[in-house]
């Protein structure tokens, strides 16, 4: 029984058909030209900053719009999408590390580790990790749904949460477009963390107690952390494997804008860890000024 379900799982997440044969082109996977990038990027920032103004406009300053269990509902498909492509992208890794080992001789790649972070060049984006790829770049649209939810409940929308998501949703279309290398490391860590983080937002959405520190913005920042760490490997194989790796140009393109987002994620952080710092201190000055007051009055009324 154990066996026939693993044997199931495989075939509907690595051997299928229509994963083992897909192909990225502009005639075969819907989204996938620039002309539609660009177009949704622009369509999804004006949409929000049109739908804060009307908020903005129309409710009071203590209104929200209540939401019900959407943001809920939303949380657990996204942990639940994660999983599947985390496991999917898992069994075609190993899949393609089995079929296509006895290529690596020709373009000096020796390990498999050399071969996740450095595709070799001439790489075509098509396969099975391709494949995962593309459902993980459909899922960014998904993702995108929580900036309205945010306008919708919290009257917020800031400019690097704009920022941010289109960012992501342009680096995972240079993924495909370039093939570019390190992205399955990429998608691994980012899908194993998405689950966790909107696993974790479905438990606070139907009445679970949160973590006692901000645990979604620290996991963003050790993901940023690692992919920056990793960026170095691809660097350093590039130099020096003689024929380098694939794609390096759109590799260079996403290290420099998550270079920026994680700067702009440590801000946030520091920002929010001083305002708590701050917070924290003018709380026990207001206590231990109301401990004196109280200290005089119980003297005062002794002496009395």
């Amino acid at each position: 029984m154990r066996l026939s379900i693993t044997q199931s799982t495989k075939y509907w997440l690595s051997e299928h058909p229509s994963i083992v044969n897909f192909r990225w082109s502009p005639t075969e996977s819907w989204g996938s030209t620039w002309s539609f990038l660009f177009s949704a990027i622009a369509i999804y920032i004006i949409a929000a900053a049109i739908l804060h103004l009307m908020v903005s406009l129309t409710l009071r300053t203590n209104r929200r719009v209540p939401l019900g269990p959407i943001p809920a509902i939303h949380s657990l498909a996204m942990a639940m999408a994660s999983v599947v492509i985390f496991v999917g992208i898992l069994l075609s890794t190993a899949a393609e590390i089995r079929d296509t080992r006895w290529f690596w001789r020709r373009t000096k790649t020796t390990t498999a580790f050399q071969w996740l972070l450095c595709f070799p060049l001439g790489t075509r984006p098509s396969g099975r990790v391709f494949f995962w790829s593309y459902i993980f770049y459909l899922s960014r649209f998904l993702h995108l749904l929580r900036t309205f939810f945010t306008v919708l409940k919290h009257r917020k929308l800031t400019f690097f949460t704009l920022f941010n998501q289109s960012i992501l949703l342009f680096m995972s279309f240079l993924w495909l477009e370039f093939s570019q290398s390190f992205q399955i490391l990429a998608i691994l860590s980012t899908t194993l963390l998405y689950s966790v983080v909107y696993g974790y937002r479905f438990w606070t959405a139907i009445g679970f107690p949160s973590a006692c520190f901000p645990f979604v913005v620290s996991c963003q920042v050790v993901l940023l952390g690692c992919n920056l760490v990793c960026h170095f490997g691809v660097l350093a194989l590039h130099l020096l494997k003689g024929g380098g790796c694939n794609g390096i140009g759109a590799w260079g393109l996403n290290s420099m804008l998550n270079a920026v987002i994680l700067l702009l994620f440590l801000k946030f952080y520091l920002k929010m860890y001083l305002s708590k710092r701050k917070g924290d201190s003018s709380s026990e000055f207001k206590g231990s000024s109301r401990h004196s007051n109280s200290g005089l009055e119980k003297r005062d009324s002794k002496a009395s």
